[in-house]
């Protein structure tokens, strides 16, 4: 593989820092809970357009994400009730990798 070729590769690379901090509970809740019903709301979004295009449509990859979303969401939120139930803070940290792929 060529230099020019290599440089081109590493720049089809891209990493976005989402957040990175320290967090009260309450602030870390609604942090998690924005990210996780952004995801939701795609693949709500995804379906629909399936469906609207053929009401047979196969939508059981968007019902699964949906749903493993919403588990994730609600172990989040359990796992933060922890931290307000103990006094402690949360430290959140999601980085955004974005690569090209043929």
């Amino acid at each position: 593989m060529s230099n020019t070729k290599i440089k081109e590769v590493e720049k089809a690379q891209q990493k976005v820092q989402l957040v990175e901090g320290l967090f009260k509970p309450s602030e870390a809740t609604h942090v998690v809970n924005a990210l996780i019903d952004q995801k939701i709301n795609f693949h709500k979004i995804q379906k629909l357009r399936l469906w609207e295009g053929s009401e047979e449509a196969d939508t059981t990859y968007e019902n699964n994400r949906i749903k493993e979303l919403n588990d994730a969401k609600q172990t989040a939120k359990d796992y933060i009730a922890i931290a307000r139930k103990e006094g402690y803070n949360v430290v959140i940290n999601s980085t955004l990798n974005i690569s090209f792929v043929k």
